[in-house]
């Protein structure tokens, strides 16, 4: 149940267009729908201002169709991170509607439309090589459901750093940047110096031994020498998405 589906059944009985009962009808469902195997919070998107995200890591096809059926029931579709190809399949089977992104391993069930964020301008991602873009598309795709516009850089970290260097636009026109490297992630630190606006900056487990499985990117991120650079866990595109969208909504 999202906010903006509360304030227009609040406007129909203003209006007349609806009674109070017809309106309660639509409210009275509880707030945790228990399936056993999980709890569904369906006013999460009342608080916190998106509903619950199904991470399809561990469930089973079953828990994950049943799930997104209940969140698809209540009009705010749904988001699923971290989907394998058979549960990608399965929803795509059952929800012929869903935007389905292999490589970033999501399905996205579009809800009621969301307002406008961020006065127009995009939200950039910026990928130091293509080995990182899974994680960079599960950024995109978390950006996409929670109804902002996404603009992205691929390809252009430190080792040539030129090919950063000339999008100068891009990175001014942005309303907030995340950042995604492996490797010696260095890239967050560069990009932080060049813009004012929030940096968020994603370490990936791509790299060479001594990387540490992401670990090494993630520690240099840590200690950026760029004043103001957040850092989310190795990998977590989505949690940088979600950062984006908070901050986002605070301006």
């Amino acid at each position: 149940m999202r906010r903006e589906r509360v304030r227009a059944l609040l406007e129909d009985v203003a209006a007349g267009r609806a009674t109070i009962e017809q309106a309660l009808s639509h409210l009275d469902g509880a707030p945790v729908e228990e399936l056993g195997f999980a709890n569904i919070d369906h006013h999460r998107a009342l608080r916190a201002g998106y509903p619950e995200v199904v991470f399809g890591e561990g469930k089973t096809v079953e828990q994950t169709l049943l799930i997104c059926e209940r969140l698809a029931a209540k009009g705010d579709g749904f988001l699923v991170t971290r989907a394998d190809e058979s549960q990608r399949v399965a929803l795509g089977a059952a929800f012929p509607g869903v935007r389905v992104n292999a490589l970033a391993r999501t399905v996205h069930l579009a809800g009621a439309a969301l307002p406008a964020k961020s006065g127009g301008k995009p939200a950039l991602i910026v990928t130091a090589g293509t080995s990182d873009l899974a994680v960079a598309e599960e950024a995109a795709e978390t950006l996409v459901a929670v109804g902002l516009t996404v603009a992205r850089l691929t390809d252009v970290g430190v080792a040539g750093i030129h090919r950063l260097l000339s999008q100068h636009d891009a990175l001014r026109d942005a309303a907030v940047v995340i950042v995604v490297a492996g490797m010696d992630g260095a890239l967050p630190s560069v990009v932080g110096g060049l813009v004012r606006v929030p940096v968020i900056a994603v370490p990936t487990s791509v790299g060479y031994g001594a990387s540490f499985e992401g670990l090494s990117a993630l520690l240099a991120m840590l200690n950026s020498c760029a004043a103001g650079v957040v850092v989310c866990n190795i990998d977590n595109g989505f949690g940088a998405a979600m950062a984006a969208e908070r901050i986002l909504h605070a301006q």
